[in-house]
C-alpha cells in the first residue's frame, strides 16, 4: 500500500508541475577596460554568470579588431591600421582591411552630411590639441594652448577630399602628404553598432558611453533605463526608456584640461580650430550608433536652429544643455523620457 501511495503522489506531483524548473534568467554585468582607451560595459540576462560571461566575452572579442584597426598611436603585428595609413598613405595606396574601407566611406558621408563639421581628416589639428592637453594634464602649471599659427597651418591639410578611397582595390591614398586621420569623433560609435548588429538580442552595450540596445531587456519587452549625464556631475539629468537603437552624448566634461583657469575640452570646431562653446552637452537618440556619434559631434558645434535642421534630415532626436544648464529638446525626444 505504501508503495502505491508513493507512486500516486509522484504522479500527482508531476501533473502539478513539480518537476525541476529551469532557473529564471538573472541580470549580469561585465566590464572591460582595454578597448578604445575607455570603459566597455555589457549588460544582459542569462541563466548563469558563466553563460553571461561567455556572451560578454564574445562582445569584447568582436570589438577588439575595431580597437586595433582604429588605433592611430600604436602598431600591431600583422595589422594594417589607421596608424599604418597615416604613416604610409602619402607614399602610395595602402591596402587595408575591408572594415576600414567601409568605415572611411561612412565617414565621407558624415563629412558631407554635416558640412565638414565631422571630419576624420582633422588629425593634423587634433594632434596639436592632443599634445598640449596631455602635457597640460601631466604638468598643470605649464599648461598652454596650441600655437594658433600652427593650428592655422595644420587646418590647411584637413580636406577629406584628399583621402582617396578605392573600394574595389581596398586601398587608401593621401593626395595631400600632410593629411592625417583621427577617428575619435565617430570610431567608438561606429564600432559599437557593427558589433551590436551581430550580438544576441537583449543586451545593452556601452563603449565609453556610446550605448547600443540590441533589443528590450527581456521577452516581455521591458525597456532598458539609460541615463543622460549631468555635465556638472551628480545625478542624471534624465533617464530614458529604450528598447533598441543607440544613445550617444558629446560633452565638454569628458576630456579637457585647464589653462589660466579656463577649461578647454576636446571637441574642436574645424572653422575656428578652437573648442566649441555653444553647449555643455548634446545627447542623440537614433537607430545607428555611428550616425549618433557623428550627430552628437556636429550638433555640439552648431547653434540650436542649425542643429535641428541637420537633425531633421536624419530622423534622430536630440537633447541640448547650454552653459546655464538650460535644456532643449527636439520634438520627439520627450517620448523616451522616464524621469
Amino acid at each position: 500500500m505504501k508503495t502505491r501511495l508513493l507512486a500516486l503522489g509522484l504522479f500527482i506531483c508531476l501533473l502539478a508541475g513539480c518537476a525541476p524548473q529551469k532557473a529564471e534568467p538573472k541580470q549580469y554585468t561585465a566590464t572591460f577596460l582595454e578597448l578604445f582607451d575607455t570603459v566597455t560595459t555589457v549588460v544582459g540576462k542569462a541563466e548563469s554568470q558563466e553563460a553571461f560571461q561567455k556572451t560578454a566575452q564574445a562582445v569584447r572579442d568582436a570589438l577588439l579588431p575595431y580597437h586595433q584597426l582604429f588605433d592611430i598611436y600604436n602598431s600591431y603585428e600583422g595589422i594594417v591600421n589607421l596608424k599604418t595609413v597615416n604613416d604610409h598613405a602619402a607614399e602610395g595606396p595602402v591596402k587595408v582591411d575591408p572594415i576600414l574601407v567601409d568605415f572611411l566611406l561612412d565617414c565621407k558621408e558624415y563629412y558631407a552630411l554635416t558640412g565638414g563639421k565631422v571630419n576624420v581628416a582633422m588629425g593634423s589639428v587634433l594632434e596639436l590639441w592632443h599634445r598640449e592637453r596631455t602635457a597640460g594634464i601631466d604638468n598643470p602649471q605649464a599648461a598652454k594652448l596650441p600655437d594658433m599659427a600652427s593650428l592655422d597651418a595644420a587646418a590647411g591639410h584637413t580636406s577629406f577630399d584628399s583621402v582617396a578611397i578605392d573600394e574595389a582595390a581596398g586601398t587608401v591614398f593621401f593626395t595631400d602628404p600632410e593629411v592625417k586621420l583621427d577617428p575619435g569623433a565617430v570610431g567608438k560609435g561606429w564600432a559599437a553598432q557593427r558589433v551590436a548588429d551581430q550580438a544576441p538580442d537583449g543586451l545593452l552595450i556601452s563603449v565609453g558611453g556610446n550605448v547600443c540596445a540590441t533589443g528590450p531587456k527581456d521577452e516581455t519587452g521591458t525597456p532598458w533605463v539609460v541615463g543622460v549625464n549631468n555635465p556638472d556631475g551628480g545625478n542624471y539629468l534624465h533617464t530614458l526608456n529604450i528598447t533598441g537603437g543607440s544613445l550617444v552624448t558629446s560633452g565638454d566634461y569628458q576630456r579637457y584640461y585647464t589653462v589660466n583657469g579656463k577649461r578647454y575640452h576636446h571637441i574642436i570646431d574645424p572653422e575656428t580650430r578652437m573648442p566649441s562653446e555653444y553647449w555643455r552637452s548634446v545627447t542623440i537618440l537614433c537607430q545607428d550608433s555611428g550616425l549618433a556619434d557623428a550627430l552628437s559631434t556636429a550638433l555640439f558645434l552648431l547653434p540650436l536652429e542649425e542643429g535641428q535642421a541637420l537633425l531633421d534630415k536624419t530622423g534622430a532626436e536630440a537633447m541640448w544643455v547650454d552653459a546655464q544648464g538650460r535644456e532643449f529638446f527636439s520634438p520627439g525626444f520627450s517620448d523616451y523620457l522616464r524621469t
